[in-house]
């Protein structure tokens, strides 16, 4: 059987402001467009379904419009989505009845039984092919928030979740039938693993959200992964992270945007085949410069031949100009609108940082809040209050109570 594995689509981000619909849902169309060619099994949506734990209508529109379209397009098709820490469980899980009659399953959470074993047939679901014979066998395992896996005589968060992945192991061994294939889907950061600073949220703290590879056994064919944005590879052609379709972020823009196709032979991985993404949306990065070269640099850009006349406006490249000054310039926004008036480009974001500004590496650059993470805001304020990092213990603590209030708002 031949599967999609897909992961991150951040439906409905804000890209320093802006939305992204236009993109995402281009994204979307091509993602259809290439199911129908190449007439997959199953696609498997590894988590991070939305940028926000509330996304807005128009997000949830690009999700379920996209779901009844690949039902009405491929009626054999197996869609499995899980949860990421983006998303709030409850929210992914509400239209879980309606979406089973789409052949779509949506796991947000994990349940526990009330003799405190794991709720495993919530997580396991069954991947048929074409003539409706399983094949295969999906671990779908939304992100384990903490509260979700701790309690009763485990306290321990890492312990809390060694624990879900070994009674769901057991349970799909016990399951699958003689040549069934096992697939897990997991939305985690695992221990190796490249990180794109710039865009991804911490789930946790300080490496303790890191799971190791072990969880996953030789028996598991695939590891379909998401929450990191770089498609990677972790140690094993088993494990892989697809990446997200889009850059979610200026310093994404050189990744390989891909979705993975996944071909099963029996029990045991066949072939692994990236299928790249076109990119509907250009990044535009100049700088860093002084004003003047950054200008320079400006006025001398040309699109592709033909792109000013052939793109609509809401397609035209994202612009990032970075800026170095001796002192504040007040016109220096104007002064980059007018180099591009004449222009197909869409200014994002200014970034000016002041080479000698100081001693202090922390007050070279000034930085826009939302390109910081809370933790990041909470670290330099302890900073600079204190005169030193905040300690561990504190850190953790704070990261904690975000996580708590991004759920409840998820609740909400």
């Amino acid at each position: 059987m031949k599967f999609f594995h897909t992961a991150d689509w951040h439906l409905g981000q804000s890209f320093h402001g802006q939305e992204r619909h236009v993109e995402q849902r281009a994204f979307l169309d091509w993602l259809l467009a290439t199911l129908s060619e190449r007439q997959p099994d199953a696609l498997l949506i590894a988590g991070d379904i939305f940028d926000v734990v509330n996304p807005s209508l128009r997000a949830q529109e690009l999700l379920y419009d996209f779901i009844v379209a690949a039902h009405a397009a491929l009626p054999a098709l197996t869609v499995v989505m899980i949860a990421g820490n983006h998303d709030s469980g409850s929210r992914i899980e509400l239209p879980a009845p309606l979406m089973k009659r789409l052949k779509t399953h949506a796991l947000g959470r994990v349940h526990w039984l009330e003799d405190g074993r794991l709720d495993s047939d919530h997580l396991l679901v069954p991947l048929p092919d074409a003539t409706g014979e399983i094949r295969a066998w999906c671990l779908a395992l939304p992100f384990l928030r903490p509260a979700e896996v701790t309690g009763g005589d485990v306290d321990d968060y890492r312990e809390g979740i060694a624990r879900v992945h070994r009674e769901l192991v057991e349970a799909a061994e016990a399951r699958r039938e003689p040549g069934q294939a096992l697939v897990a889907m997991s939305h985690a950061h695992l221990q190796g693993a490249a990180v794109s600073e710039a865009s991804e949220r911490p789930i946790v703290i300080g490496g303790e959200e890191a799971i190791s590879a072990a969880l996953f056994p030789p028996s598991i064919a695939y590891v379909a992964l998401g929450h990191l944005h770089r498609p990677q590879q972790v140690g094993e052609p088993r494990i892989r992270y697809s990446g997200s379709p889009l850059p979610l972020d200026f310093s994404e823009s050189h990744y390989p945007h891909q979705v993975l196709e996944v071909t099963l032979n029996g029990a045991e991985l066949d072939a692994v085949e990236s299928l790249p993404i076109p990119r509907h949306v250009a990044l535009e990065r100049v700088g860093p410069g002084s004003v003047e070269a950054v200008e320079a640099a400006l006025l001398a850009w040309q699109p592709e031949p033909g792109a000013q006349d052939t793109l609509a406006r809401e397609r035209w490249p994202w612009l990032e100009v970075r800026v170095a000054l001796d002192t504040p310039q007040p016109d220096l926004r104007a002064r980059i609108e007018a180099a591009i008036a004449d222009k197909p480009l869409r200014l994002l974001r200014i970034h000016s940082h002041y080479p000698n500004a100081g001693k202090n590496p922390a007050e070279h650059v000034a930085v826009d809040l939302d390109s910081l993470t809370p933790q990041e805001i909470f670290a330099r304020r302890w900073q600079a209050e204190y005169g030193e990092t905040p300690p561990e213990a504190v850190a953790k603590d704070f990261a904690t109570l975000v996580q708590e209030v991004q759920d409840a708002e998820g609740e909400a």
